[in-house]
C-alpha cells in the first residue's frame, strides 16, 4: 500500500514543482524523482561499502539500475506508450551510456573504486545536474 502510494505522491507532487518552477517534467524526473527513488539504494550500498562487501556495492547499483531501466520501462510500455522526449536522445541517452562505460574499468578489470574515484564520479554527476538544470 505504501509504495504505491508514495510513488504517486512523489510523481505528482514533484510535476506541480516542475510547474511552479517552469523546469520540464523530463528535468525533474532525472533529479528529484531519480534522488528520491534512488535513497533506498544509497544507503544499501553506503553500507556494504562500510562492511568492505564490494560485491554487493555495486551488484546493488547495477542491479538496481538494470531493473528499472528493463523490467521497469519494460512492464510500463506494456500498460501504454511511453513518449520519449527528443531531447533525452539527443543528451541524457549518451551521458548515461558514457556512465555505464565507465564502469568497465572497474567491473572487469579490478580496478577499486576508492576515494578519489568517489569524488570524480560524484562531480561528474553534479556537472550533469548542473548542464541539466541551467539548459
Amino acid at each position: 500500500i505504501g509504495l504505491p502510494l508514495g510513488a504517486t505522491l512523489l510523481v505528482d507532487n514533484a510535476t506541480i514543482l516542475a510547474k511552479e518552477f517552469g523546469v520540464s517534467d523530463t528535468v525533474i524526473g532525472l533529479t528529484v524523482v531519480a534522488i528520491g527513488t534512488s535513497l533506498p539504494e544509497l544507503a544499501t550500498t553506503v553500507m556494504a561499502a562500510l562492511r568492505r562487501q564490494a560485491d554487493v556495492a555495486l551488484g546493488n547499483v547495477i542491479g538496481s539500475n538494470l531493473f528499472n531501466l528493463l523490467g521497469i520501462i519494460g512492464v510500463a510500455g506494456l500498460v501504454g506508450p511511453i513518449a520519449v522526449d527528443p531531447e533525452f536522445l539527443r543528451f541524457d541517452l549518451w551521458v548515461m551510456l558514457a556512465a555505464s562505460l565507465a564502469l568497465i574499468p572497474f567491473v572487469y578489470f579490478g580496478q577499486n573504486i576508492n576515494r578519489f574515484w568517489g569524488i570524480a564520479l560524484t562531480a561528474l554527476y553534479a556537472t550533469y545536474l548542473f548542464v541539466v538544470l541551467a539548459g
